[in-house]
């Protein structure tokens, strides 16, 4: 039997990498004053077809449940996001700073970066519409590529503001063009053939030729991104953004300022993404509460191929599997006689914090030293006809001490793990 197409296991190892690029996000979040959350994993279909627009709906994983209800794995957090906050608003301070770690789901091609499940870093701040809201999500982006290593020649975030296009496009074709059909061709010009995409802006009265001076126009042709990049600067992160005007997202209920991040390689497809999106929280509480909000996302698919690029993050991830994967003490037995005693204090050990392991059944001296450089300690605790003194081996050097019967030992062994 074989795991489905697009889906993973995790072995230890794995779930000790993912752990760690968890923590990361977890601290690093914790660090800019957001808060956890977390929603359903199955939502009705309705709430990602009333806003998401047409690109999501083909990629859901959605089914009639014994309810006859039709439900869908959740492809993305912000339209539950939106739900809860337009539930519950007044009884948060305003701004709303909230983030999650979850697994989503899409039902798409399986192919380098993009899986059918995939484990995805959400950042949201919500009832606020300055520019200084726009800086701070940003911001924490930034912070969590720089939590892996990453600096300003790794990565690049690329700012953009849809307001910019609907703008130049209401200069060309009135208040009745379809802004959703107009963004996702720009949203696909750097991907489609020059003739395709002259063809499909013709019916709004431009030219590539005019898009494309439009977009060599950057920020000034953006002012609205003015006050975002005055902060960003404000905060030394000014070679870590570039204005693009190319970024203009794909779903349908970004609002304004939108942006990605990628590798400055550009060997990768996007490592993050986000943007405002003021009218959803209205939409989903159908007129109770109308709240400003900008969101971001961050999975860990194309996070750990930019790791795999660059050995000193790939170096600094292996030694944080190889601690989580250890132990701290590893208690020999050395005579079974006083294998109660060796139990009592391992468990005592293991009640101060302490990693600690034994072998469950009789086994060598020598085989149970075998274990212990296995299973990664870093100490060995040798129970035998001393009791009730031990023995206390460092491993790396092989350096031996007694400590005497009735000595805190826990205390001993926290000073040799600091050592």
């Amino acid at each position: 039997m074989h795991v489905l197409p697009g889906f993973r296991e995790f072995y230890p190892e794995d779930c000790a990498r993912r752990n760690y690029i968890t923590g990361v996000w977890r601290a690093t979040a914790r660090r800019h004053g957001f808060v956890e959350y977390d929603g359903p994993t199955l939502e009705p279909v309705e709430l990602y077809l009333k806003k998401s627009g047409g690109e999501l709906s083909g990629q859901l994983f959605d089914f009639t449940d014994k309810g006859e209800r039709h439900v869908a794995l959740r492809p993305e957090m912000t339209p539950t996001l939106a739900r809860m906050i337009a539930a519950r608003e007044r009884d948060y301070r305003k701004p709303i700073k909230w983030f999650s770690i979850a697994s989503f789901f899409r039902y798409e091609k399986q192919q380098r970066g993009r899986l059918r499940e995939f484990l995805q870093f959400n950042c949201d701040v919500v009832g606020d519409a300055s520019p200084a809201a726009d800086a701070e999500l940003i911001a924490l982006v930034i912070a969590i590529f720089q939590g892996f290593g990453f600096g300003p020649q790794d990565f690049v975030v690329r700012l953009s503001d849809r307001n910019a296009w609907i703008q130049l496009l209401r200069q060309t074709t009135g208040p009745d063009a379809s802004d959703q059909e107009f963004l996702a061709i720009i949203d696909k010009i750097e991907r489609d053939p020059a003739e395709t995409t002259e063809t499909k802006l013709r019916p709004f009265g431009l030219t590539l030729e005019a898009v494309r001076a439009f977009i060599a126009r950057g920020r000034d042709a953006a002012p609205g991104l003015a006050a975002v990049c005055v902060e960003l600067d404000a905060r030394g992160l000014g070679g870590f953004y570039e204005v693009d005007l190319t970024v203009v997202r794909g779903l349908a209920y970004y609002t304004g300022v939108v942006f990605e991040a990628f590798d400055r390689g550009r060997r990768l497809r996007a490592l993050a993404g986000g943007g405002r999106y003021d009218g959803l929280v209205k939409l989903l509480s159908d007129g109770k509460a109308d709240l400003p909000a900008i969101g971001a996302g961050l999975g860990d698919v194309t996070l750990g191929e930019l790791i795999a690029l660059h050995p000193a993050a790939t170096g600094t991830l292996e030694a944080a599997v190889a601690r989580a994967s250890s132990v701290d003490v590893f208690v020999v037995i050395a005579d079974e006689v006083h294998r109660p005693e060796a139990l009592a204090l391992a468990a005592r050990l293991r009640a101060d914090g302490h990693r600690v392991d034994y072998a469950l059944g009789a086994a060598k001296v020598g085989k149970q030293f075998q274990s212990a450089e296995t299973a990664g300690a870093r100490l060995a605790v040798v129970i035998g006809t001393e009791w009730p003194a031990v023995k206390l081996k460092v491993l790396a050097t092989r350096a031996e001490s007694t400590v005497p019967g009735g000595a805190d030992l826990s205390r001993i062994v926290r000073a040799a793990m600091e050592e």
